[in-house]
């Protein structure tokens, strides 16, 4: 019985299921019943695949985070100019991040648990971030005076601070602003103007 279920793809099918609760629960509110009901077999054999939900959660963003840090890596690499790769970094963050709402919950957890361990799991030796390109074509700009002055290294924080921070913090910006899950999703959308424009203005000459 087992077996047969391994052959058709029951591990895919769990996995599918599990994503689907998580986005619609939470880490906290979803149960292994659940994710079982939704992937159609008994929990013991759910079981038998996945240990706990904790493995569960971390088999499917680890695989969502080696998938996104390569994206990343391409824009920061690419030949595009630099405005443009900054609107496609910020399109590029929001998607993954509305997609995958928990993904900086996880990363920042396995972050303060063992960093060196996560870091290898998700880069390996070919899929870490190197912005050094990207930080290098701000300081060209700089020099030839077509943006002002500003330290490429701050313009990269100030990048991926304005793009992650309402993820990191969106409980506390839901409940404060009294935000529904529709209004926030409009908002991120809405930032993936805003962020590139604030950043070009403020560098325009």
């Amino acid at each position: 019985m087992v077996k047969k279920i391994k052959d058709t793809g029951a591990e895919e099918k769990i996995l599918a299921a599990a994503r689907k609760v998580f986005l619609t629960q939470g880490m906290a509110g979803a149960r292994m019943q659940d994710i079982a009901d939704e992937a159609g077999i008994n929990k013991a054999l759910l079981h038998y695949y996945f240990r706990d939900k904790d493995k569960l959660f971390e088999t499917i963003f680890l695989e969502e985070a080696q998938k996104f840090f390569p994206k990343i890596n391409k824009i920061f690499n690419s030949d595009d100019a630099l405005f443009e790769k900054i609107e496609n970094f910020v399109h590029e963050y929001i998607d993954e991040m509305q997609q995958n709402p928990y993904l900086p919950w996880f990363v920042m957890n396995e972050m303060n648990r063992d960093p060196q361990k996560f870091l290898d799991k998700i880069w390996g030796n070919s899929n870490r971030p190197d912005p050094s390109k990207f930080l290098s074509q701000i300081e060209k700009e700089v020099k030839k005076g077509t943006i002002k002055r500003i330290s490429p290294l701050h313009l990269l924080f100030n990048l991926l601070g304005m793009t992650i921070f309402p993820f990191i913090s969106k409980p506390m910006i839901t409940r404060n602003l009294g935000m529904d899950e529709l209004q926030f999703r409009t908002a991120m959308e809405q930032r993936k103007k805003e962020i590139p424009k604030f950043i070009m203005d403020s560098i325009s000459k």
